[in-house]
């Protein structure tokens, strides 16, 4: 399967002279991904997880260059990548130097499976010498497989088949959505947790107390889009409140999971709280509405992320909740101004829920869906319309990236 961003990269190595960083949830695509943005003759790859990659990484710039051959003439610029560089501690010092030196010459990719503006141990700065990109599961309008449009949104299009029931119980990780085995996927995801949350946050952090944090990390799964009390949390795993936020900032940086905040400007009698949080990997979810909401807020993060990356806008991703407790479950806001609002229900036969009429008013939004999971494809753009409407989720999530 093309990913979207192959396409992506290649604009911005044909653009560009910045490194392009590359950071996204372990077995997301990364690596494939890089290797095939390039001619295959002319890609090198050096992984910090290898023995002998990382003995040359080790040696420093001078001797990479050497491997490449940039001492030699080529017709085509060689395309480098510096895969779980991260995890050394002196990775931004030792790609700024290589940029420096020899950054004409050749493109330069880095990736992780930690966030690479996290774990900054040390060195020089980056800035200005990089973009960076975020690596998200599959989606709806990528399964679609179409260029990306000169805007934010697509024209509404319906995906084959049961790619859409697959997608929403399988998870848009590449290897368990292609393969559709319950067995295969039952245990991916039992290795892949295993690995995150032991092998990763292992190497990567000071953490010694693995088993605690996982059972938070159980928890956190059992209250997907539920208002966060930290002191419950803390009492549940006995540890400090301190130790809750500070190890839940590492789950995000791991991307385990990923936190939406309130918007509280221009909300009357706004209640200021802690955030809400969910998971990359949305098939995690055992309730099946608590998955359904993440299933569309890992639709939404992605969009923004992508629009945001690729320069068209700032966009963010918030919730709405006021004393008297309206809640709408997503805000998206360009540019800082309020853009359109999303609900999520399972079942087309739910009411129209009345807050969002109530906060579409006070704060003035465009379009306000009620996203429903269970209804069919409706082949007319959600986005012409600009009162409260129940809307499929076959549809909308068609029209985002």
């Amino acid at each position: 399967m093309e990913r979207l961003y192959k396409h992506i990269l290649q604009t911005h190595f044909l653009e560009n002279n910045q490194i392009a960083i590359v950071s996204g949830a372990r077995q997301v695509g990364k690596t494939t991904l890089a290797r095939d943005i390039h001619n295959p003759d002319n890609v090198f790859y050096l992984n910090w997880d290898d023995f002998n990659d990382r003995e040359l990484l080790l040696k420093g710039s001078q001797s990479i260059a050497e491997y490449v051959g940039l001492d030699k003439l080529t017709s085509q610029k060689s395309l480098v990548i510096f895969d779980e560089i991260h995890k050394f501690s002196k990775w931004k010092q030792l790609v700024k130097g290589f940029y420096d030196r020899y950054g004409k010459e050749c493109h330069i990719l880095v990736t992780g499976s930690a966030r690479m503006d996290v774990f900054k141990k040390g060195g020089d700065s980056l800035m200005g010498r990089y973009f960076n990109y975020r690596l998200h599961p599959l989606s709806v309008s990528e399964l679609l497989n179409r260029p990306l449009p000169t805007t934010e949104l697509h024209k509404p299009s319906q995906l084959a088949g049961t790619d859409f029931q697959s997608l929403l119980s399988f998870g848009g990780f590449p290897e368990p959505f292609l393969k559709k085995s319950e067995r295969f996927f039952n245990r991916w995801s039992q290795l892949r947790e295993q690995q995150l949350l032991k092998e990763d946050i292992r190497e990567l952090t000071q953490v010694q107390e693995l088993a605690q944090l996982e059972t938070l990390a159980i928890l956190l799964k059992g209250q997907i889009g539920q208002l966060t009390s930290y002191t419950s949390l803390a009492k549940k795993v006995r540890v400090s409140v301190d130790t809750i936020r500070r190890w839940i900032k590492i789950l995000e940086s791991l991307y385990y999971c990923y936190s939406i905040r309130p918007w509280t400007n221009n909300v009357a009698r706004s209640l200021l709280k802690e955030p809400k949080y969910y998971l990359w990997d949305w098939s995690q979810c055992t309730d099946i509405g608590a998955r359904n909401e993440n299933f569309i807020a890992s639709h939404l993060l992605k969009a923004i992320h992508m629009w945001t990356d690729q320069g068209i806008g700032k966009y963010e991703l918030y919730f709405l909740r006021d004393k008297d407790k309206r809640e709408v479950d997503f805000l998206v806001t360009k540019n800082q101004k309020p853009w359109f609002m999303v609900e999520v229900k399972s079942s087309n036969n739910d009411r129209l829920s009345p807050h969002l009429e109530v906060f579409q008013k006070q704060l003035n939004v465009d379009h306000v869906f009620q996203v429903s999971i269970d209804s069919d494809f409706i082949n007319k753009d959600v986005f012409s319309i600009h009162r409260p409407t129940i809307v499929p989720a076959k549809t909308f999530l068609s029209q985002l990236v």
